[in-house]
C-alpha cells in the first residue's frame, strides 16, 4: 500500500542543477560588482537612530560626520559584515530632505554595492541603458569615487556603487 509507494517513489526535493546554464545567461564584463557595503536609511530624528543602533541594540556607531557636495550629515553603523548607513538632511535642498517630506518616518533610501572599476562600471551601464545619476563620480563618505544608478531602472531601488 502506501507504505511501499512511499519507500519507492523519488524524492520530491528539488535541488538546484551545479550546470553551468545560469551563469551562461550572465553576460560577462570588464568590471566586477563586489560585496554589499552598505544599506541606507533616511532618518528624521538623527540622535534617536543613533541612540537606538547603540544604546539599544549595542552597535558601534560613528561620529556624524557631514557631507555637503551631498547635502546630507552621515553616521555609520558597523554590523560586521557590513554597514547601516544613517542619512539626515544638511540643507533644505537635501535629496534626504525630500525623501523625508514623502516618508515623514523615515526609511530605506539605498544600497551601496562596491565595484572594482567604476569608470568601467559607468561607460558599461550607460551601453545597457541604466541612467546614472551624475556624469562623473563624486567622492563618497568613505573617501572613494561613487556613482548612483536611476531607481527606475533598477527596479525601483536607488542603487548607490563605490570604487573598492
Amino acid at each position: 500500500g502506501i507504505l511501499t509507494r512511499l519507500q519507492t517513489s523519488p524524492p520530491a526535493i528539488r535541488t538546484l542543477s551545479s550546470s553551468n546554464s545560469f551563469s551562461q545567461n550572465i553576460p560577462s564584463c570588464l568590471w566586477k560588482l563586489g560585496r554589499l557595503n552598505h544599506v541606507a536609511i533616511a532618518v528624521p530624528d538623527l540622535e534617536k537612530a543613533q541612540s537606538l543602533y547603540r544604546d539599544v541594540l549595542g552597535a558601534q556607531v560613528s561620529e556624524t560626520v557631514a557631507l555637503p557636495e551631498h547635502g546630507v550629515y552621515t553616521v555609520f553603523v558597523e554590523l560586521g559584515n557590513t554597514k547601516l548607513e544613517l542619512l539626515h538632511p544638511l540643507g533644505e535642498k537635501s535629496p534626504i530632505a525630500s525623501f523625508l517630506q514623502k516618508n515623514k518616518t523615515g526609511g530605506m533610501h539605498h544600497i551601496c554595492i562596491e565595484v572594482d572599476d567604476i569608470k568601467v562600471a559607468m561607460t558599461e551601464l550607460k551601453k545597457k541603458k541604466i541612467r546614472i545619476l551624475s556624469e562623473e563620480p563624486k567622492i563618497g563618505a568613505h573617501g572613494k569615487p561613487v556613482i548612483f544608478l536611476h531607481p527606475k531602472d533598477c527596479h525601483g531601488v536607488l542603487v548607490e556603487l563605490e570604487q573598492a
